[in-house]
């Protein structure tokens, strides 16, 4: 993955944002929307953007464009930094791999409690048994 060419495929847009800020919401675009379409972008490799279309299958649109909204602040800068960090969270968290699994095995005391527990309960099922009177 390219960081700086990645930046380059970002489309931001200024809009209206609704909430608290009086007139100043009428006539400020506050609101930022961030669009990066997956399919077109030349920063990342093929096996890059499959795996990023299973990861973020649930945020992406049906021409695998993923759209990210902001408009916590009433400043238009503030809005964009925050919505630059969240893209680049979730490009980063959709390439990691999970880490891979160490089998493990039971430890000797684990191993004594359980055979000690399987013991103790078939003593039990054995004493329901009605007793020889030969």
């Amino acid at each position: 993955m390219d960081r700086l060419n990645i930046h380059k495929e970002i489309k931001l847009k200024g809009i209206k944002s609704s909430g608290p800020g009086g007139q100043n919401v009428n006539k400020v675009s506050s609101k930022i929307e961030l669009t990066f379409n997956l399919d077109s972008s030349k920063s990342l490799t093929e096996v890059e953007k499959e795996k990023l279309k299973t990861t973020l299958k649930k945020r992406l649109t049906k021409e695998n464009t993923l759209i990210l909204h902001c408009d916590e602040n009433r400043s238009q800068l503030k809005n964009k930094s925050i919505v630059l960090k969240r893209f680049q969270a979730l490009i980063s968290e959709g390439l990691k791999s999970p880490k891979r699994r160490k089998s493990s095995r039971p430890t000797r005391n684990s191993i004594l409690k359980r055979l000690d527990n399987k013991k103790h309960h078939g003593e039990k099922k054995a004493n329901r048994k009605r007793p020889n009177t030969e």
